[in-house]
């Protein structure tokens, strides 16, 4: 079966769950209607099934390569790109004074999620230039803006986030990469960089580099770092790819996934680049950028086990084995069992995917610092939970098919291959898991209590319809909130950590549970309500070890010594 973009579940999440109608109720995107959105996700999902689904095996068996300095990218990626280009699909959120759609986060992120599915490794690409682009709108001068979002936006060039180097990964302040004044408004950047995906590409005029380094009187730590645009050909005086700049590609990664995608060891050795933002405010403004890429990794995720959920499935559909009512595997227990669970947590992240983004765009059409709030708060469940679920599913997908799983030639196994990477790059899942915990509890708990007061309050009205599913989603949102307190009470943060990760986890199957919730009240006869009872019924109820087991603090981790734990 080849892949199909879920346009109805998009829409459905849009108009029962998810609160999109408050986005389009709103003055700033009021254009956004039903009609707009539906043609929006059609076309972008015709888009995803014809050009890009295609080129995701091509793309994983010849992988992208660096021949004599120059990258060459997997066949099929420069008219993937093109149609990408051509659709609008990179500036669905960006500012129309530059070019963009200017729609809400919340379709740009149902298309992301689609391209995802279809193939993740040029996914990618577009995802960084969208990252730039909201750290340009936000932090650069207006000539910055002039010259480089419209072609950006365009995707006549593409954009690149540069922050990791061999001694500084999680620790962006322990970079070494230096930036010196020439003078003249422009700074002469040095140092290397890793990790960098899509550093090159050999089908846009020019690559635009966004880098972190420290001026000469930059302090050590994230306070002394300030971000560069740095470009591959520096641009004349028409604004058009000029000399080559000081930078090049080293070599590219040798990579258990995405191989479609280059990720990219960078020198830059005095290459010319312009500030963006403040002296010394490289963090604020590449945060703007990371929390796009947070979310959108998010949604790679899920991408990736909507993709691995349609492959298992096919499988399962067409595999003879053993004696079933209709002769295929997908009517034994424990392969239905497996494929029950994907489409559950597909469900369950993709919603929460959603609702992330429509706080966001509420935060934006509103300027209400709850919603602000809301968005901070759900952003690391989103992309630690988007993320495992990927890897998950696609595993699970694997399993499903038994040992052709393991077999190269199914392409099941790439969908593990390339969702692996997703829970560690944009700040680890644990990263994620500490920063709910940690700063976004320094409210003492308050945008979370708002969230619990309002999956309650829903649990509460639907008791009156679905008892048996209201309930117990009921019963886990006051276990969670207990638990809330229970961290936010903890004066000492190695505890808190220590039990981090498994509270975001249970929250996020909380939320799971009041989004099913409310799927089932939209859908009360139908397929939907059916899968809400599966999730509450056995899945949900994974939230009451988890929270046990945040709750249990760091003395048991540490009780061995190191010297122990090598023994």
């Amino acid at each position: 079966m080849p892949y199909r973009a879920p346009v109805s579940d998009y829409e459905f999440l849009f108009r029962h769950v998810v609160g999109f109608d408050q986005v389009a109720a709103s003055e700033r995107f009021a254009d956004a209607d039903a009609d707009v959105v539906s043609a929006i996700l059609t076309e972008a999902g015709k888009m995803c099934e014809e050009v890009m689904a295609p080129l995701q095996r091509p793309g994983d068996l010849e992988p992208a390569r660096l021949e004599n300095g120059v990258l060459r990218t997997s066949p099929g990626y420069a008219d993937g790109w093109k149609a990408i280009a051509e659709g609008g699909w990179i500036g669905i959120s960006a500012d129309p004074e530059h070019g963009g759609m200017g729609l809400p986060m919340t379709v740009t992120t149902a298309v992301n999620e689609m391209m995802s599915a279809a193939c993740l490794s040029l996914q990618l690409a577009p995802l960084m230039s969208q990252g730039q682009i909201e750290a340009l709108e936000h932090h650069a001068s207006d000539a910055l803006k002039d010259l480089y979002l419209p072609k950006l936006i365009s995707g006549e060039w593409a954009g690149t986030m540069n922050l990791t180097e061999p001694q500084a990964g999680s620790d962006v302040g322990a970079l070494s990469s230096k930036a010196e004044p020439n003078g003249d408004g422009t700074y002469a950047v040095t140092g290397q960089k890793i990790f960098i995906s899509w550093g090159d590409n050999d089908f846009c005029g020019n690559v635009c580099h966004l880098v972190l380094a420290r001026l000469p009187d930059g302090v050590p730590g994230t306070k002394g770092i300030s971000l560069f645009l740095v470009p591959k050909f520096i641009p004349d005086d028409d604004g058009n790819p000029g000399v080559a700049n000081d930078l090049k590609v080293v070599s590219l990664e040798h990579k258990m996934g995405l191989h479609g995608s280059p990720t990219c060891v960078m020198q830059y050795d005095g290459a010319k680049g312009w500030r963006v933002g403040a002296e010394h405010g490289g963090m604020a403004a590449m945060f703007t950028m990371m929390n796009n890429a947070r979310l959108g990794v998010g949604g790679q995720g899920v991408g990736s086990a909507e993709g691995a959920y349609q492959h298992a499935l096919a499988y399962a559909l067409e595999r003879k084995q053993g004696k079933t009512s209709s002769g295929t595997i997908i009517d034994h227990a424990d392969v239905r069992r497996m494929l029950m669970e994907m489409k559950a947590d597909v469900f369950a992240a993709r919603a929460i995917l959603l609702a992330n983004a429509a706080a966001i765009d509420m935060g934006t059409a509103t300027g209400d610092p709850e919603w602000a709030a809301r968005a901070a708060l759900l952003t690391p469940i989103a992309k630690a939970f988007g993320t495992e679920t990927g890897i998950r599913v696609a595993d699970t997908g694997v399993q499903v098919h038994g040992g052709m799983g393991f077999i190269e030639e199914t392409g099941a196994a790439q969908y593990f291959r390339d969702a692996r990477v997703t829970a560690i790059y944009e700040g680890t899942n644990g990263i994620q898991a500490m920063d709910l915990v940690a700063r976004k509890m320094m409210d003492g708990g308050e945008a979370a209590a708002r969230l619990l007061d309002e999956i309650e309050t829903h649990a509460e009205s639907a008791r009156a319809s679905v008892p048996e599913l209201a309930e117990p989603v009921w019963q886990a949102t006051e276990t969670l909130r207990e638990t809330t307190e229970w961290l936010v009470a903890q004066g000492d943060m190695t505890d808190r950590f220590a039990g981090a990760l498994p509270y975001l986890r249970a929250f996020a199957r909380v939320l799971g549970g009041h989004y099913h919730l409310a799927a089932a009240l939209a859908d009360p006869d139908g397929p939907r309500a059916k899968l809400a009872r599966f999730y509450i019924n056995a899945l949900l109820p994974e939230h009451a070890g988890q929270l046990a087991q945040a709750q249990n603090g760091a003395g048991d981790l540490f009780a061995l010594s190191a010297d122990e734990l090598a023994a």
